[in-house]
């Protein structure tokens, strides 16, 4: 592993007190912190660290080759398929494969039978003598990647207390330096792709505290978000039993600013014992960890211990790294209380989630976005975690958009729904007047409207009549498509025509010149794109809304469903049904079937890109991807590959439909069986309301045949600016290959993690790695986020998980009924897209889908979402497609398990597990792949 780069040999040893200016990579981050907090004055105990530097002189010169083995090693995964393969960002791994669990075994053997150096020896004995003969010591591990602002690694590296004896430090210190080399240690460097060539491991040795009461704090709440309150964990005794969960400690809540105390566990009473700590000892921890965060700059968790004579020792503090990052970031962290001279508290709603994504955005991505969306509208976004929010505070504050909103939320989001009523009864969110143009903040800083000055007014009132503008074309448009809906219809896609000779830039062009087209492509699209695409499906909801009034009475609402299913004129159905007949034509051509069958997606792309395929393969998949290539998995981000690029995901649906030997299973045959349910469904709703009325009747006969005429047409807005979007990328990374030759990026796709303005820059000569690099560590963090908050407060609060702590879920799957009909079957829980494998028949248990998905319904026998309401795009295509779906469903693809029977009921919004048992052949072939 090398030297310590030429450190001399009295660095092996750094006494604590002197450790605040350290450099990481000497003495880890345990340390590092322990020494600012001892240089702050703040009570802890006495000991000293053991750099990295004997690590490093310690460490067999075999390792660094083992090390440098581990790095390039693939990591397995937990997923179907390999998820984000060629993406931007790494993977994502939750355990290490086979062959990385037998190289950390190998590691440590190294270091646990390596000598260790008479000079590191002797230094660390004689630092342990200074603290007195037979002295009870901890010896704790300090690793350089280690309380890292975006990585923990708590309970990674191995820590051992009440160590006695010189001998016995110096062999607990060798297992400190092998415990960097466990498959939890390992597979965690993995996972935030840490280079295992470039960690190192110091040791801290300290005094042991006894303990009367021992525990942990948190300086902001780790299970809601909220940035304002603190959590304590006690007990009495030593703290590593609350932190090993070996006792169930006493639980407070506390706001921080205040000291009050909002949440005991358990409940004092006067038959059960006495609390670990009392109330005046729970607001001096809090002021304590408040004022160690201060000292830190961000919320922390912090291990303390309180000995016999009372007084309170902090034994560690490290970042509290899973939090969800703050909705502003240029405002401060609400540290302790700070929080009473913030601003007041906004209320933001995840726009990405709405459209069906989970994952981060690259920077170019939602840059773009961000140009589309505050063109002439009234809404503020901002980006907190790579995801795009929008600022709902007015609305909240106001009763008719308090209307609204209950109203629409739990259409898009039933999850969002289910918990707003819960935010309206907070008193911070209730209705206020509204503020006249002399109002100032109550609290420098607050938000609250100020007058505008002569050039804000002007762009507002430019917005206003903008808005007032589009929807006076709109209207006549939307009359004609009622009136001539087949005009409609030929408008609508002429003006795809139009847009792809639009998109078209000149060639030869100059660098400059790609960058101004991409950014221009935009401002010449929306306004266009929106008179062209919008009046058509806006009409056809409108009427189903028309034709649900006229009902009253005679059919319920949710009968209506039907009449949107096996929808025409829909782009994105249109395309599905395209590659199933692509799928059927190569599975009759035996050639190409035998290398479909017989070979991985990835392989099937690279023989493609070669033009190695069978002949009949090769001219069918270059036909799909001329018409679509243009899409993607989490298309409305730009930085993400088009299948024309990477066409993996593309081959493995058409290997998944090659697996349809049922005929009734195929799905072209279930599409149509859809038309003919929702034709049935008219008839039958218009003979029942003829017995009525006549020309009741001839209305909603009216209404419900242009509700399938146009409404198909929703895909189409989306179709084309996604089009737009792959033109941008086309032009985007020309520019990246020419940052890239002259040195201001790594590489071409360094381009999608920067901005326009940044990129004119690094035209100009100047050096973006840096900034590149940092923002890849953010998406790659972001990557491995699993709960993404919905409904986020400015002060950190995951909204959802504030109101699921005061109740928590009786542990049925239930969520919002979002397709009718029941299915049992396999689940497959997938959370890429891209390489999974999907059984027909098979339970479909997805984070949220796009229409990058939308390929995987054809075949799949029910839908279950952890997002979306009934109106999300996974809702309504499968209502298209006739599968029975449910949404919403808390933390379905962890509670959900590939391989498990359940019966989906989409009317009632249930998943239920099947108990009756299947037999060993049924179970293998369901859980094979």
């Amino acid at each position: 592993m090398g030297s310590a780069e030429g450190r001399a040999p009295e660095s092996f040893v750094v006494d604590l007190s002197a450790l605040g200016s350290a450099p990481l990579q000497l003495v880890g981050g345990k340390a590092v912190n322990l020494g600012k907090l001892t240089a702050a004055g703040f009570p802890v105990p006495r000991g000293f660290c053991l750099t990295t530097a004997a690590y490093r002189k310690a460490a067999p010169a075999e390792l660094d080759a083992l090390a440098a083995r581990l790095d390039a090693a693939q990591p397995g995964s937990p997923n179907d398929g390999e998820p984000n393969d060629g993406q931007p960002g790494h993977a994502v791994l939750d355990h290490p494969g086979p062959d990385l669990g037998e190289l950390a075994r190998q590691a440590r053997e190294m270091i646990v039978t390596a000598p260790i150096p008479a000079d590191v020896d002797a230094a660390l004995r004689a630092a342990y003598a200074a603290l007195g003969s037979g002295a009870a010591v901890a010896v704790r591990s300090s690793a350089t990647a280690e309380d890292l602002p975006f990585a923990s690694f708590a309970g990674q590296q191995d820590s051992f207390l009440n160590i006695s004896g010189a001998d016995a430090v110096v062999e607990s210190a060798r297992r400190c330096w092998a415990s960097l080399w466990t498959e939890r240690a390992v597979a965690y460097r993995c996972a935030n792709a840490i280079s295992h060539r470039d960690v190192g491991l110091a040791v801290v040795v300290q005094d042991v505290v006894a303990a009367a009461t021992a525990g942990v704090l948190f300086t902001a709440n780790p299970v809601t978000g909220t940035r304002t309150e603190t959590v304590i964990d006690a007990s009495a005794g030593p703290g590593q039993a609350v932190v090993s969960g070996s006792v169930n400690p006493d639980h407070f809540v506390v706001d921080t600013a205040t000291g009050r105390i909002l949440l005991r566990s358990p409940e004092r009473t006067a038959a059960r014992r006495r609390p670990s700590l009392d109330d005046a000892r729970i607001r001096e921890l809090t002021a304590l960890g408040d004022t160690v965060q201060r000292l830190f700059g961000a919320p922390q968790d912090m291990e303390w211990v309180i000995d016999a004579a009372g007084k309170i020792w902090v034994t560690q503090s490290r970042p509290i790294t899973t939090l969800y990052p703050l909705p502003d970031p240029a405002a401060p962290e609400p540290l302790g209380t700070e929080s009473a001279a913030l601003a007041e508290t906004r209320v933001y709603l995840c726009g990405t989630l709405l459209q069906g994504l989970t994952r981060p955005l690259t920077p170019m991505g939602l840059s773009v976005l961000g140009s589309m969306r505050n063109r002439n509208g009234p809404w503020q976004y901002v980006n907190p975690g790579l995801r795009m929010y929008i600022d709902m505070t007015p609305l909240v504050h106001n009763k008719y958009g308090r209307r609204y909103l209950l109203r629409m939320l739990p259409l898009a989001d039933g999850r969002s729904g289910a918990v707003f009523p819960a935010l309206l009864d907070d008193p911070r969110f209730g209705v206020r007047p509204r503020p006249s143009r002399r109002t100032r903040p109550a609290v420098p800083g607050a938000p609250v409207p100020r007058k505008p000055g002569k050039v804000g007014a002007a762009a507002n009132t430019a917005a206003r009549m903008a808005n007032l503008g589009m929807t006076v074309r709109l209207i006549p448009a939307m009359l004609r498509a009622a009136v001539r809906p087949a005009a409609e219809l030929r408008s609508a896609f002429d003006y795809g025509n139009r847009l792809e000779a639009e998109l078209v830039l000149p060639e030869p062009a100059t660098t400059f010149g790609r960058l101004d087209h991409a950014q221009r492509i935009l401002d010449n699209t929306v306004d266009g794109l929106i008179q062209a695409t919008l009046p058509g499906p806006s009409v056809g909801y409108l009427l189903l809304a028309g034709a649900r009034r006229l009902l009253r009475g005679i059919a319920e609402p949710r009968e209506l469903e039907a009449v949107l299913r096996g929808l025409p004129n829909n782009v994105t159905t249109e395309m599905d049904l395209e590659l199933w007949q692509l799928a059927v034509s190569i599975g009759a051509n035996d050639a190409s079937r035998e290398v479909f069958l017989a070979h991985a997606p990835k392989e099937l792309a690279a023989s493609y890109a070669a033009g190695a395929l069978p002949a009949v393969a090769q001219t069918g998949v270059h036909g799909f991807l001329d018409r679509y290539g243009h899409r993607a998995v989490a298309e409305i981000d730009l930085g993400m590959p088009r299948w024309s690029e990477k066409p993996d995901h593309i081959f493995g649906m058409i290997s998944n439909y090659l697996h349809v030997e049922d005929p009734e299973q195929a799905p072209d045959r279930q599409f149509a069986r859809a038309e003919e349910h929702a034709e049935a469904r008219i008839r039958d709703l218009v003979e029942r309301t003829r017995a009525r009325s006549r020309f009741r009747a001839h209305q909603v006969e009216f209404c419900l045949r242009r509700t399938r005429q146009l409404s198909g047409l929703r895909e189409l807005p989306k179709f084309y600016i996604v089009l737009a979007l792959a033109e941008m990328r086309r032009q985007l990374k020309e520019v990246g290959t020419e940052l890239a030759r002259t040195g201001s990026v790594a590489a071409a796709d360094d381009v999608y993690f920067l901005e326009f303005d940044e990129v004119r820059v690094g035209l100009r000569g100047a050096d973006l790695k840096g900034i590149v690099a940092d923002r890849r560590r953010l998406y790659d963090v972001e990557l491995r986020r699993r709960r993404i908050p919905r409904l986020l407060l400015s002060d950190g609060t995951d909204v959802e998980a504030a109101v699921m702590a005061k109740s928590p879920a009786s542990g049925a799957l239930a969520g919002t009924p979002a397709s009718a009909g029941t299915a049992t079957g396999t689940v497959r829980v997938i959370l890429d897209p891209v390489g999974a494998h999907l059984e027909p028949g098979e339970i479909l248990v997805a984070p949220s889908t796009d229409p990058g998905w939308t390929p995987l319904f054809m075949t799949a026998g029910a839908l279950v979402m952890e997002m979306g309401g009934v109106i999300s795009h996974g809702a309504v295509v499968a209502r298209e497609y006739g599968i029975p779906a449910v949404v919403g469903v808390p933390d379905a693809t962890t509670r959900l398990r590939t391989g498990q029977r359940v019966t989906v009921d989409g009317s009632a919004g249930t998943v239920r597990q099947v108990d009756a048992p299947r037999s060993p052949a049924k179970a293998a072939g369901s859980l094979a792949g």
